[in-house]
């Protein structure tokens, strides 16, 4: 099961995936509000909801020990989808994962703070912001099309509204609950993570490293917080190899 995080949506597996299928059954999800998802007015994008969906998602597919994979808020998905809402897994992924306190870029951190500012700018300032922000991302300059496909789910009045809406429902509390409960992870656990991430540095990984047990590190040159973006055929390697060796065991 694929999890992405935000501000992407399942498009940033386009490239994993045909190389995971080759070999496993591979679910991809959109979280709610993002993609080709539903989406409401007073919808509830928080990760704490989105643990809970996913929970959910698990249990009605019958997938009773699945690999879950999260990138960025995915991570903190997949984790409160094991740990709070008790659903099983047969190993995690985490990829550049939102899992430790704080977690924000500086510019979502000045997005929270004047958010009501941001839900009134004109759309065409708007989407450049957007854009800069996701080109922060990557470690190989996202092409036009890309960057476009990336944006396109959050484009025109209701994209913009539920851009914001996630980034004013997350809380401290979403990821804290998690810190905890890390160490009572028992299943295996891998940690990918682009070595040009400037969203969430490698210090981050190696943290959660020491947090979770047995968990092992793979770094992944030249890429950057998006890596299965830079690098799929790297992320995606990784992930079989740990997936064969988690089933083995």
């Amino acid at each position: 099961m694929l999890v992405h995080g935000t501000p992407s949506w399942s498009l940033l597996w386009r490239n994993v995936v045909p190389v995971l299928a080759e070999h496993l059954r591979v679910h991809v999800v959109d979280l709610l509000g993002y993609g080709d998802s539903e989406r409401s007015l007073h919808q509830d994008m928080s990760i704490t909801a989105q643990g809970r969906a996913l929970a959910e998602l698990l249990g009605y597919l019958e997938l009773e020990r699945p690999v879950l994979v999260g990138h960025d808020i995915g991570g903190a998905t997949v984790l409160r989808s094991h740990l709070i809402e008790g659903r099983g897994a047969g190993a995690i992924v985490l990829v550049d994962a939102v899992a430790l306190n704080p977690w924000n870029t500086p510019t979502t951190v000045h997005i929270r703070r004047h958010v009501d500012a941001y839900r009134t700018m004109p759309s065409h300032i708007y989407e450049e912001v957007v854009k800069a922000h996701l080109r922060t991302a990557v470690s190989v300059p996202l092409d036009d099309e890309t960057l476009a496909a990336y944006l396109a789910p959050w484009k025109g009045e209701d994209g913009q509204a539920a851009y914001f809406r996630k980034i004013a429902q997350w809380t401290a509390d979403d990821v804290g609950a998690l810190e905890t409960a890390l160490p009572a992870i028992d299943v295996p656990t891998l940690l990918i993570w682009g070595e040009e991430d400037h969203w969430l540095d490698l210090s981050v990984a190696r943290s959660l490293q020491d947090r979770i047990p047995g968990s092992r590190l793979r770094v992944i040159p030249r890429a950057g917080h998006f890596s299965p973006e830079d690098a799929p055929a790297q992320v995606a390697a990784e992930i079989l190899a740990f997936a064969a060796g988690a089933s083995a065991s």
